[in-house]
C-alpha cells in the first residue's frame, strides 16, 4: 500500500519537471516522471531519485499516458504537466487532460504561456506558446481542478555558445555582449527554473485547490532590464557586460517552428514592446511568486554561481583565465 501522495510528471528531464520531481521526491511523495528516454545527465539523476518511478516512451505512443495515470496502488492525487512541441501539442495535453479527469486528479497545474494575439489587434501570437494557451483553455472547460503556471525567462537560456537570442558573447577583451531585440528599458521577468519552480510548486499544491483552483500565477521572481540584468552579470563576473539592441541573429540550425517564433517574439516584444506575459498578468508578475517562495536565486547569484559552472559543462574556459583584470 502506498504512503504519501502520488504525482504524475512528465518531460522530467526538462528544467521545469526536474525541478519539481526534485523536491516531490525529498518530501517522500511518490512520483511517476515520463520522459522520452534516459539519456542525460539530468535523466540518470531523475532516476537515481528515492521515491520515483520513470515512465520512459513518447506521450504519443499508445499506452504510456494511461501507463503514467494508472489507478493501481491508489491512483494518482496530482499532476503537474508541462507539454512541449515536440509532436502534436495540443493532442498530447488534451488526451493528458481527460486522463486526468477521468481518474481523479485532485490538483492538476499546467505550466502554460499567453497567446499575445488575444490581447491586442496586430500583435501576433507566438507559435510555441500559443498550443499552450489552447490547452489551457482545453482544461478549463473540462473542469478539472486545475492551476495555471506562466513561467519567466529561464536564467540558464544564457550561454556564450552561438545560440540565437540570449547568447552572453565572449569578446576579444575578455568582455560580455547580450545582443537581443528588447527594449533597454523594458521591465523583463525572470525566473531560475531549476532552482525556484520546485519550491513554487509544491506550495501550490501544499495550499490546495480550495486556494488556487482556476487562478494564473506567475513564476517570476525578478523583473529586470537588459541593462540591469547585464549590471548584475557585471557584478558577479567583474569584468564588463554590454547590452545592444539588435535584431535576433540565427546563424545555426534551430528546431522546427523555432525560427518563426524567434521572428514574432522580435515583432511582438521588441518592436511593440508588449508585456511579456501580456497586460492583464503583468502587474502581479511578482507578488504572488514571492509569496509562494522566497528563498529564490538571483540574477546576480546565477550569474556569480552557476553560469561558470555550465559554461565549463560546455567545454568552455574564460574562468580560468590568469593574469587579466577586469574593470565591473
Amino acid at each position: 500500500m502506498r504512503t504519501g501522495k502520488t504525482l504524475v510528471t512528465i518531460n522530467s528531464s526538462g528544467r521545469q519537471a526536474a525541478s519539481v520531481v526534485r523536491v516531490a521526491a525529498a518530501i517522500g511523495w511518490n512520483v511517476r516522471a515520463q520522459m522520452r528516454d534516459r539519456k542525460g545527465i539530468v535523466a540518470q539523476e531523475i532516476c537515481s531519485l528515492p521515491n520515483v518511478t520513470v515512465i520512459e516512451g513518447d506521450l504519443e505512443e499508445p499506452g504510456v499516458i494511461a501507463e503514467l495515470f494508472s489507478t493501481e496502488n491508489g491512483g494518482v492525487d496530482l499532476a503537474f504537466i508541462n507539454t512541449t512541441h515536440w509532436g502534436n501539442e495540443f493532442a498530447v495535453g488534451k488526451a493528458l487532460a481527460d486522463e486526468a479527469k477521468r481518474v481523479g486528479v485532485k490538483h492538476y497545474i499546467y505550466s502554460t504561456m499567453p497567446d499575445h494575439s488575444r490581447f491586442r489587434k496586430g500583435w501576433k501570437s507566438l507559435p510555441l506558446w500559443a498550443r499552450k494557451a489552447e490547452i489551457e483553455e482545453y482544461v478549463k472547460k473540462l473542469g478539472l481542478r486545475a492551476t495555471f503556471v506562466y513561467t519567466a525567462i529561464y536564467h540558464n537560456n544564457f550561454t556564450s555558445l552561438d545560440y540565437p537570442l540570449f547568447r552572453m558573447e565572449l569578446l576579444d577583451d575578455g568582455s560580455f555582449e547580450w545582443r537581443a531585440p528588447f527594449h533597454e528599458h523594458d521591465k523583463l521577468p525572470w525566473l531560475d527554473a531549476e532552482h525556484d519552480v520546485g519550491p513554487a510548486i509544491l506550495q501550490i499544491f501544499k495550499h490546495g485547490p480550495q486556494r488556487w483552483h482556476g487562478e494564473r500565477v506567475c513564476l517570476a521572481f525578478q523583473n529586470l532590464t537588459p541593462l540591469e540584468v547585464c549590471r548584475d552579470f557585471s557584478r558577479a563576473l567583474n569584468r564588463p557586460v554590454h547590452y545592444v539592441r539588435a535584431p535576433i541573429t540565427i546563424s545555426l540550425p534551430v528546431p522546427t517552428g523555432y525560427r518563426e517564433h524567434l521572428e514574432i517574439l522580435e515583432e511582438v516584444l521588441g518592436n511593440q514592446r508588449a508585456p511579456y506575459f501580456g497586460p492583464d498578468l503583468q502587474e502581479k508578475c511578482l507578488e504572488e511568486a514571492l509569496e509562494l517562495w522566497e528563498g529564490f536565486r538571483s540574477m546576480e547569484e546565477y550569474a556569480r554561481e552557476v553560469f561558470p559552472l555550465e559554461e565549463a559543462a560546455n567545454g568552455l574556459r574564460w574562468m580560468e583565465e590568469d593574469g587579466r583584470e577586469f574593470l565591473s
